[in-house]
């Protein structure tokens, strides 16, 4: 399978009003991006930690409403702080609003303060990973039950690079992988997932392979991470400004790549 190379854009939904998010994601709809994403936390991941923060799925449903075109997901929401039947629903839901454009983001959490705060159990990663695995099995199935179903088959997206559990969670599971590194890094964790596909009986074509690059990152690393598999690159993007200019670049490149 040839993929065509696709950009993506993550919203962090921190230090900003939510006219400056909303106002970011349609101009990152207007350059042409292909998929935008926010994340699953409660309060700031970097910069002042009791800054402006918002959640992730409220603004889904928004962003739902509010684009024509973009694919919108998070990236990724936490396993840990929805009931993943209730996730399901949701998701659903937002797929529906949006007209098909839902991709499913899931991780199994890492952000202590958010579980402290929000009184959930921390408990361990490896026990946070094994809760992971229950909860994409409940969210496949609830969605296979609900009606009216969804309107496609909405697209999981797995992070994280755990080559013992979460590469093979990302092979039974997901549509795509997302992973964070260097390209020698991301060759190498293509190549476990490629082989926990093929002991599951799984086609690796199957699965997109994403990496985040950061605003600042020079396009010309784009080369050496298709090079080692990657067709989706999202670049982050921090508030209250969200300075777009970098995605122009990054489409351009993209464009060449893809022929045009």
């Amino acid at each position: 399978m040839t993929r065509r190379i696709r950009i993506g854009v993550q919203l962090a939904p921190q230090h900003a009003e939510y006219a400056d998010i909303r106002r970011a994601i349609l101009r990152a709809e207007e350059l042409g991006v292909d998929v935008v994403y926010n994340w699953d936390h409660f309060f700031p991941v970097w910069g002042d930690a009791n800054g402006k923060h918002f959640e992730c799925w409220t603004m889904l449903g928004a962003w739902a409403e509010v684009t024509e075109r973009v694919e919108i997901g998070a990236l990724v929401s936490c396993n840990s702080y929805r009931n993943p039947h209730l996730l399901a629903d949701m998701a659903r839901t937002v797929d529906h609003i949006s007209g098909g454009r839902l991709i499913l983001g899931m991780g199994s959490g890492w952000f202590e303060r958010d579980y402290t705060e929000y009184e959930y159990p921390y408990g361990t990663a490896g026990g946070r990973l094994r809760e992971l695995e229950v909860g994409l099995y409940k969210i496949r199935r609830r969605l296979s039950q609900l009606n009216p179903p969804p309107t496609r088959s909405i697209p999981v997206l797995i992070g994280g690079g755990g080559e013992k559990l979460t590469l093979r969670l990302t092979a039974q599971y997901a549509d795509i992988w997302h992973g964070f590194g260097s390209p020698d890094v991301i060759q190498r964790k293509n190549a476990v997932l490629n082989d926990w596909c093929v002991r599951l009986g799984r086609d690796p074509t199957e699965i997109e392979r994403a990496v985040g690059v950061d605003a600042g990152t020079p396009v010309a690393t784009g080369d050496e991470l298709f090079a080692a598999g990657v067709t989706q690159l999202t670049i982050g993007l921090n508030g209250p400004d969200y300075d777009t200019d970098p995605i122009t670049d990054w489409l351009a490149w993209a464009q060449e790549k893809n022929g045009r």
